[in-house]
């Protein structure tokens, strides 16, 4: 099926957010684990946005478990699940569990026994309207590099053998794009289908394993990828989810050019930063003469990284291609940017500076592979 309609999917709506964590435990571990749920209990309660959450087990499989939890919206919630405090806080669970399955939902309707909700007339903190999909789950990781070896790792990440593109049934793998920006690899990844599924599919690939140990000693966070343990905090840490997503309607237009820019923030403001970039893109993407044709955006802490998709060079048009078309943009994005961290300081008003901003946050491709259908 052809989807020509606009896509859009994102966490800046305001709608509250209904998280669901399947667990399996090993058996013999649900004392453990019950512990571990505790200590991390008391430590959510207080995170700012968290509203509530459940512990639940399976009538059916003792040893299948359910966390739900609810919060105000994503972005305090994705603050908290991406911080170390969360990392250091699920590290006791891991001994007791064998296999976990995280989802979030936006809240769209609810019926409660006095107040019956008609689709016409959402409550206050529910998504306004369903979103139009296109059926591909989207993800990013980001790490860095030893400075000095980013040649051999660009060189070691390009070389690499495509793994096996379809999944299983229902998941396939559509694209993988890879940049870098200095001693930083952003590696992003287009799913059709369980993006879980693919993720494991792809570690488990003898190819992909032989260029993750090769690049293991450049790697400024060590890691162990025959220790579960350490592979599981490194890609936690290196999680870059994807917070915005939007694609203009109709078909998509012959000689696409793809960039990944980069916006280090100033600490503390990567959320706002990547809202702003977001409804930028929003507005971009129902005007017919922008040069934006789809983005995404994601973000981790102070990192927020803009994947685009033009219809022109990237430099035809500097305020759209950086998102900053209209009046008071680009000092919004002064305010939020940690311009000394990218090598551009001052007001990002002047020609100059905009011009040196694009060149400093297009970021390096590494290598863009697409899977074609057979």
């Amino acid at each position: 099926m052809t989807i020509s309609g606009r896509i859009s999917q994102s966490v800046f709506d305001g709608s509250r957010l209904r998280v669901i964590l399947l667990l399996d435990l090993y058996e013999g571990a649900q004392q453990q684990f019950l512990d571990a749920y505790e200590l991390m209990r008391n430590q959510v309660a207080s995170v700012p946005g968290h509203l509530s959450d459940q512990l639940c087990q399976s009538i059916e499989n003792p040893s299948q478990w359910l966390i739900t939890s609810e919060w105000e919206s994503a972005p305090p919630f994705l603050a908290w699940v991406n911080s170390e405090e969360h990392v250091e806080t699920v590290r006791p669970m891991h001994s007791c569990v064998r296999d976990t399955r995280s989802m979030r939902y936006s809240i769209l309707r609810e019926m409660t026994p006095n107040a019956p909700l008609t689709p016409k007339s959402p409550k206050e903190g529910m998504q306004v309207a369903a979103r139009v999909g296109d059926g591909v789950a989207r993800h990013a990781l980001t790490f860095t590099v030893k400075p000095g070896s980013e040649s051999k790792v660009a060189e070691l990440l390009a070389g690499y053998t495509s793994p096996e593109a379809q999944v299983d049934d229902t998941t396939r793998l559509r694209r993988t794009s890879l940049f870098m920006h200095g001693n930083r690899v952003v590696r992003a990844v287009e799913v059709e289908g369980d993006l879980l599924a693919a993720l494991r599919h792809v570690a488990r690939q003898p190819e992909v394993r032989a260029v993750e140990e090769a690049i293991n000693p450049y790697l400024e966070q060590d890691r162990d990828l025959s220790d579960p343990d350490s592979a599981r905090v490194f890609f936690t840490r290196a999680a870059l989810p994807a917070v915005h997503h939007v694609v203009a309607g109709g078909k998509a237009p012959a000689g696409l050019r793809r960039h990944a820019l980069y916006y280090p923030a100033k600490e503390g403001r990567g959320m706002e930063l990547a809202r702003l970039l977001a409804h930028q893109d929003e507005d971009a993407a129902d005007d017919p003469a922008s040069p934006v044709y789809g983005s995404t955006v994601f973000q981790r802490d102070d990192i927020v990284v803009r994947l685009v998709d033009l219809t022109s060079e990237l430099d035809a048009d500097p305020m759209s291609s950086l998102g900053l078309k209209g009046p008071g943009k680009a000092a919004e994005l002064e305010r939020l940017l940690d311009g000394a961290a990218i090598g551009v300081e001052g007001s990002l008003e002047t020609e100059r500076n905009l011009n040196r901003l694009l060149s400093h946050a297009d970021m390096m491709p590494v290598t863009d592979r697409s899977s074609a259908r057979s």
